[in-house]
């Protein structure tokens, strides 16, 4: 508890602080009126404390003292706040200091009222208290209504509302008005504003904060300049100058020019717009809308037109308006106007046409529509992006007035708008877009600008480009307009913007469907836009297959989607190959040009593997390499017109070639007769005709050699054959095809020696070391080809065993050439043509020296042309462990003495199952005869060649078929020699596969795994209960 004595002191020192300060040190009524107060008390205090000791006062007046010191600390407080804070900062807190205040005074007049015994005795002393006593009591601290109207504004912009420069303008006014500052004033009211910052910066308070932030912003936008209609253009007129406004035309609120005056009842001026706003602000702050100027509360809203200054002001406007116009054009006319004063009257004419629209026909007499479309059209670099943009700007600004659009587009401004599309700044480029959607709600100019070079394709690479999304919108608000001109369609989908034809395709009536038909078949066509197209189209287009005025236009536009891959899934899922049949097989009233037109789509369709194979191709359900169907194709390729006849064979040849058609197609053609239609078509006239026949005659030589050779011959045609091989003047295609056919059609050894004859083997070998000698380039499929078809042709020479052919077989070494080329290819074909060749050479080398016609000697210093291998053979000839006779070195009939045993051996473990029994069946030839005595020497020879094992390896992982077959043949041959059958009679992965191949192989696969199980001494015992017995043998 506070002593008396503290008591006495603190008041003392508060007294005396107080009374210390003057009047006009207070801006405020509140804190001067409480110094009156505290004077007086100061006056009281000192008489009544000033007879006794405070020890000696009476338990009252201690009480009475020690609670005058307590309020009067709090008041000292407060006045101290008046006194150095800031005068924004007091009307912040206007509220609550003024109750600080009332407060302090009625509880000190409360405590004085205490003292009423204590000073009974002195008369004059005890009126003094009880006057103060009653004065303090009754004492009542006021706010004005300005300062709560500014104090509550304060508060509210401290929520940091958006506030308009109206608004602004009247806020700066109420506060100054309640700082007592001039409005005008602007150094005053920025240094109380700094004031408030030092304030606040020693405060915690987020609110006051906030309020310092809005004033800050506020002051900023209150210290521009007012923005009149008044231009410096470095020009002198004796005639004619500028007119500054009067002060009476500025709107104390916005600070511009007013254009709209309207006065109150305060007889001030506002702007409408600007003093609604206020309006607005006060009723939403729930507060009296008042005059800014004048603080006046108003009781009418009423906002009356001020005639009389409107009119003024207008004629103001029109008087400078005419002086900057000829300062416009002075420059504009000069020869090199400067780039600043260029860009000064570009920003003057755009304010003009903006805010004064009636005034866009005085700039567009004084011609400088016309100025401003030929700053465009300068292409010297004094001419910058940025002039240019505002340029546009000042066009796009004029050309809501008709007169002058039409006076821009007749000096070609679409043109200088599109090469501003690709402007260095984005600005211009948005500038430039703006224009054109001023332009393009005219339905005749969106025709024009669809017509314009690079038009389209600019802006609809501007509209799918989003990392410019103002650019991107405003581009495709352009696109939008000119989509709904139906002439623009075209030069749309050109552009690669096809959603208005693809609308107008599949929702459209349907003689607008047939019409963007057309235009899809007519166009030249990206392939994402096929793809696109064919996804959204494909099935409408089908449709219209069945109209007859829609037929020609979708056919059209189904050959040009077709031409794309991708889209031929696309195609056969929308049913497309049932209304293309029947347009061939069933309408036979239509043109050829339909017909053929049809035709080329599913040729298209056909030409590469896919869901064609398994797909319906007629109304019956039929698919399309079912018997039926390809009946049909060779019953039209005798009587459709020539062009369509070479689209059937392309068709026909297209599904010959599939992998999972081929088989039925090629026999339903046999069967219908077709080869002989087909072969017909070898010695047409025209080059494409014989390109196809000759790629579907090759396919059907790989399934039916037979029939073909039959028709060949009966027709005698294989001369023709020959004849078109050996004509260097015919296409690649035809004759890689033909070499192919030749190849593969089986040849009596009389045909080998009477149509193709010995010079024919020489030209072979020959043509094959060229296209050897081309391998390190890049080949192509006719090369690839001509290779298969001339490694063909020489097997027919390899099964002869003529003198005369098996001399020229060894001069031209063939054992050599298919050695080579099955270790260079990479090819399963070519390696199973040279594995074929192999083979044969091998089986030929067994008949010849069986029949004691071994290879002689080769004479010395013979060096055949066309030889892969170099080197004279010895004069004497070791025995052969194979064929247990002299064979020479470099023999073309021995597969060990040509070196062919590690090839064969290594192609063992080659990917494709057909190459791999195309090597077993090489390297059985070499196990033919298991009686002759020197079959045990051939397996240890080709044991240690690695053969036996590949072999074995292969079985080992073989599932049935004739890949096992074979494979087990080879196993139970070596098997039959002990010392294999010793080294593998532990291999319990061979017994395995052994076992299985006896248990699921097929008849002859399960006769050889017996006999081999046997030859290991497993067949009883498989599970290895006979492993001590091996293993003694063994021993």
């Amino acid at each position: 508890m506070t002593s008396i004595s503290s008591a006495v002191d603190l008041i003392n020192r508060s007294l005396s602080d107080i009374c210390a300060t003057d009047d006009h040190h207070y801006a405020w009524e509140n804190p001067r009126r409480f110094l009156c107060y505290a004077k007086r008390l100061d006056v009281v205090l000192n008489k009544l404390l000033g007879q006794s000791a405070p020890g000696n006062l009476s338990p009252p007046v201690q009480t009475a003292v020690k609670g005058i010191s307590g309020d009067l600390k709090k008041a000292e407080d407060a006045l101290s706040v008046y006194r150095i804070r800031s005068k924004i900062f007091v009307l912040i807190n206007c509220l609550s200091l003024c109750a600080s205040l009332q407060e302090c005074t009625l509880g000190i007049g409360g405590w004085l009222a205490l003292l009423d015994s204590e000073v009974h005795d002195v008369a004059d002393l005890r009126k003094k208290v009880a006057d103060l006593s009653r004065d303090m009591k009754q004492a009542q601290f006021k706010v004005t209504e300005n300062e709560k109207r500014v104090q509550l504004m304060l508060q509210k912009e401290g929520l940091g509302r958006p506030t308009s420069k109206a608004v602004q303008s009247a806020i700066i006014m109420d506060l100054a008005r309640a700082l007592g500052i001039d409005s005008n004033n602007h150094i005053e009211l920025s240094e109380q504003v700094k004031l408030l910052k030092e304030d606040i910066a020693r405060s915690n308070s987020v609110s006051e904060r906030r309020i310092l932030t809005s004033l800050e912003k506020i002051m900023d936008s209150w210290s521009l300049e007012p923005d009149v209609l008044t231009q410096n253009f470095d020009f002198d007129f004796e005639d004619d100058a500028q007119i500054s406004p009067f002060k009476s035309f500025i709107c104390p609120l916005t600070k511009e020019v007013m254009k709209h005056p309207v006065v109150l009842e305060s007889s001030q001026n506002y702007e409408r717009t600007a003093i609604e706003y206020w309006f607005e602000r006060c009723i939403e702050d729930g507060r009296d809308p008042t005059c800014p100027v004048t603080g006046q509360v108003l009781k009418s809203l009423e906002l009356k037109p001020n005639i009389g200054l409107a009119g003024a002001i207008e004629e103001w406007i029109n008087r400078n308006v005419e002086i900057q116009i000829k300062l416009s054009v002075q420059c504009l006319t000069e020869e090199s106007p400067s780039g600043d004063c260029v860009e000064r009257v570009l920003d003057h004419i755009y304010k003009i046409s903006e805010e004064h629209p009636s005034s866009r026909y005085r700039v567009r007499n004084a011609g400088l529509v016309v100025l401003v479309v030929n700053l465009l059209k300068d292409s010297s670099k004094s001419t910058g992006s940025l002039l240019r943009s505002k340029a546009l700007m000042v066009l796009l600004s004029m050309s809501k007035d008709e007169e002058s659009k039409k006076v821009m587009l007749g000096e070609g401004i679409t043109r200088l708008v599109i090469h501003s599309l690709i402007g260095s700044s984005e600005k211009e480029r948005e500038s430039a877009v703006k224009l054109l959607l001023e332009f393009s709600s005219d339905e005749d100019y969106c025709t024009k600008l669809a017509l314009e070079k690079g038009a389209l394709v600019l802006l609809s690479t501007m509209a799918g480009n989003l990392e410019h999304p103002a650019l991107s919108n405003l581009a495709e608000e352009v696109l939008n307009l000119m989509e709904k001109v139906e002439d623009n369609i075209q030069h749309l989908a050109a552009a690669g913007r096809f959603e208005p034809l693809l609308c107008r395709l599949c929702e459209g009536p349907d003689d607008v469907k047939i019409q963007m038909a057309s235009l899809v078949g007519r166009m030249t066509l990206t392939n994402s836009s096929k793809e696109q197209i064919a996804r959204q189209s494909s099935t409408i287009l089908v449709e219209l297959l069945s109209k007859p005025e829609g037929r020609s236009s979708s056919l059209q536009a189904l050959f040009n989607l077709s031409s794309l891959d991708d889209n031929l899934t696309i195609l056969v899922d929308s049913a497309v190959l049932p209304a293309l049949t029947d347009i061939l097989f069933e309408n036979q009233d239509l043109p050829p040009e339909l017909k053929g037109l049809a035709a080329s789509i599913i040729a298209n369709v056909v030409s590469k593997p896919g869901h064609w194979e398994l797909a319906s191709a007629d109304k019956k359900g039929n698919s399309i390499q079912s018997e039926t169907v390809v009946s049909s194709f060779l019953g039209l390729l005798s009587v459709a017109s020539p062009q369509c006849q070479v689209t059937i064979l392309r068709i026909l040849y297209g599904m010959a070639s599939s992998p999972q058609a081929s088989e039925s197609v090629a026999c339903h053609i046999r069967s219908g007769d077709g080869i002989k239609t087909i072969i017909a078509f070898l010695e047409h006239p025209e080059v494409e005709y014989r390109i196809y026949a000759f790629k579907l005659t090759r396919v059907l030589s790989e399934r039916f050699g037979d029939d073909l050779a039959n028709e060949l011959k009966a027709s005698n045609k294989l001369p023709l054959l020959k004849q078109k091989l050996l004509d260097s003047q015919s296409a690649d295609s035809e004759r890689s095809a033909t070499a192919c056919i030749l190849g593969n059609v089986p040849l009596s050894e009389d045909d080998v020696k009477t149509v193709l004859g010995p010079s024919f083997l020489k030209w072979t070998v020959s043509t094959l070391k060229e296209q050897g000698q081309s391998s390190n380039r890049r080949t192509s499929m006719p090369s690839l080809t001509m290779v298969e078809g001339l490694l063909g042709l020489l097997l027919h020479f390899t099964r002869s065993t003529d003198p005369r052919i098996v001399d020229l077989i060894k001069e031209h070494r063939l054992l050599s050439i298919f050695r080579d080329s099955l270790v260079l290819s990479s090819k399963p074909s070519v390696k199973q043509l040279s594995t074929r060749g192999l083979k044969c050479l091998s089986e030929s080398g067994r008949i010849l020296i069986a029949t004691g016609e071994s290879d002689p000697p080769t004479p010395h210093g013979f060096c055949s042309p066309l030889v892969f291998m170099c080197g004279r053979p010895s004069p004497e000839h070791s025995t052969c462990p194979i064929h247990n006779s002299p064979c020479e070195d470099d023999s073309q009939f021995c597969l060990l003495k040509g070196d062919c045993i590690k090839p064969l051996v290594d192609i063992l473990s080659f990917q494709d199952t057909t190459v791999q029994i195309a090597a077993l069946e090489a390297l059985s030839t070499l196990l033919v005869d298991s009686s002759d005595t020197g079959f045990k020497q051939a397996v240890e020879e080709l044991y240690k060649l690695g053969m036996v094992d590949a072999v074995i390896l292969l079985f080992s992982g073989a599932r049935p078929g004739e890949l096992q077959e074979k494979a087990s043949w080879m196993v139970e041959r070596v098997l039959r020699v002990e010392s294999v059958t010793q080294e593998h009679s532990l291999n319990q992965s061979l017994v395995r596969a052994l076992v299985e191949a006896l248990k699921h192989g097929n008849a002859v696969t399960k006769s050889h795994a017996q006999e081999a199980l046997t030859n290991l001494k497993q067949i009883s015992g498989v599970g290895g209960k006979r492993e001590s017995s091996q293993t003694r043998g063994r021993r």
